[in-house]
This record gives C-alpha cells, structure tokens and sequence, in this order.
C-alpha cells in the first residue's frame, strides 16, 4: 500500500476553501459551528477555526457511547463529547478525518441528537475511501480513494500541528 500517497496539508488547504464556501452559504444572523468527530475530526476541526479566524469553541463528538461494536471495543481512546454551545436549531458542520464505513458518523449524529435537535448537520471529511456499509455521504470530501478493507488510513499530527495521512495494513 506504500504507492498510495496523499498530501495531507494540500487536502486540508482545499477543506478550508471548502468550508469557507460552506459558512459563507449561511444566512449573516445564522451562527454554523464547527464539530469534530474525536479525534482527527477535532484536530481539522480546532484548525480550521483558528485558520478562518473564527471565535469560540469547536465542540466534540465522540462515538464511543453509540457504536454498534461498543461491546466488543468497549470505551476507546477517544476524547468526550464536548458541545459547547446550544445544539437546538444550530447549524453544525461536522468535521471527520476519514469516511468509510458510515458507522462512525451513525454513532456520532445519535450522540449528537441526544443534546438537542440542530437546524442541520452537513458533513466534511478529509478524504472518502468508499466502502459503506450505510447510507452515509459528505457534503464535502478532499479526496476519493479506494483501499482494500484490510487497511486503515490514518490521519497524523505532528509537533507543529502539521498533517500527514499513513495507511496502515492490519
């Protein structure tokens, strides 16, 4: 798998014109908040609202509470939901590192709505490798790849905030 090679920090550029277009499609009175999905979404999520020089916090979603394999992973790693701000009749835009399956984002909206009912969600991801097992789509992704279901596409972080993508084979 090491032929694959996406430059992250290109993607992320892109996903900045992206979201920039996003909220702009947002009424002036209408506030749309950011939220990652733990926790490559939540490093997209917490750099984009510095580099848009947005104000206020990013919330934080975590899926570990609504996942459909909960009894088998148990409590991952992974940070706490985190909303803070109102939920009910909000505009969210969602922020994930990498779609696959759906599941994630599945258990993430029902962690969402278990604080309230927004407005709308809309959905960004940094790169979509297909494989969905739900009917789960972004409004927005960077890249399309295909990779076989054994591997993983990981994103990475470094000192200075920096991405990279690393695919993983299990």
């Amino acid at each position: 798998m090491s032929s694959l090679t996406l430059d992250a920090e290109a993607l992320y550029a892109e996903l900045l014109r992206g979201l920039q277009q996003m909220l702009a499609s947002y009424d002036p009175q209408e506030v749309a908040h950011l939220v990652g999905v733990a926790s490559g979404g939540v490093w997209l999520a917490e750099r984009a609202q510095r580099d848009l020089q947005r104000s206020g916090p990013v919330g934080v979603l975590s899926s570990a509470m609504h996942r459909d394999d909960f009894a088998q992973r148990g409590l991952a790693s992974s940070a706490q939901t985190r909303l803070p701000f109102d939920v009910n009749g909000a505009h969210l835009i969602v922020l994930d590192d990498v779609l696959y399956t759906g599941r994630t984002v599945r258990a993430v909206l029902n962690e969402l709505f278990d604080y309230g009912r927004p407005a709308s969600v809309r959905l960004a991801v940094l790169v979509d490798r297909g494989g969905r097992e739900l009917p789960v789509q972004a409004d927005l992704a960077m890249a399309r790849v295909n990779l076989p279901a054994h591997c993983s596409l990981q994103l990475e972080r470094d000192e200075q905030g920096r991405f990279s993508l690393e695919v993983q084979e299990a």
